[in-house]
């Protein structure tokens, strides 16, 4: 069991630890930072903040359809990636190891910049509120500094069947 703490990362064979995603679904290579508003945090708590990347590359397989000749990772693969960012940040707290992250809604979502092979998708959630295994999340998704998604993400943490 991994130790949480803010300023904890993870590698690739971490993230598959904990999130049930494989090839070619897994949109999360690593995450570089968590932060806990309180250090002996086991559950998602508002204030709580996960930084993670995802990096494009042209061998994406959704690159194929999307667009031949003019490869643009598609928006819904974007928020994706930030709810996956955001379910490790979840999933890897003390109450929720073994459980799932599902996407309950997503409001006011808009994409401003469109990601392509060779860019660094820099994920940022910070989780808004939590009560009886239902949560937000404010999610922003940036290439170099530049907004390319940002929205509010809902969520559900379910033990599975």
């Amino acid at each position: 069991m991994i130790e949480v703490k803010s300023g904890l990362r993870l590698d690739a064979n971490e993230i598959r630890k904990i999130l049930p995603h494989r090839y070619p679904f897994l949109l999360l290579d690593r995450i570089i930072d968590i932060r806990l508003p309180r250090e002996d945090a086991t559950q998602i708590e508002p204030g709580m903040k996960v930084l993670g990347i995802k990096n494009v590359t042209f061998d994406e397989p959704f690159f194929q359809g999307h667009f031949p000749g003019n490869p643009i990772m598609p928006g819904v693969l974007i928020v994706e990636a930030l709810a996956q960012c955001a379910c490790c940040g979840g999933l890897i707290l003390k109450d929720n190891h073994g459980k799932l992250g599902l996407f309950t809604g997503i409001d006011d979502m808009r994409f401003r910049r469109q990601v392509t092979p060779g860019d660094v998708l820099e994920l940022a959630v910070e989780f808004t509120a939590f009560r009886r295994g239902m949560g937000k999340a404010c999610a922003r998704a940036t290439v170099d500094g530049q907004v390319a998604a940002e929205g509010m993400l809902k969520f559900a943490i379910v033990s599975p069947e």
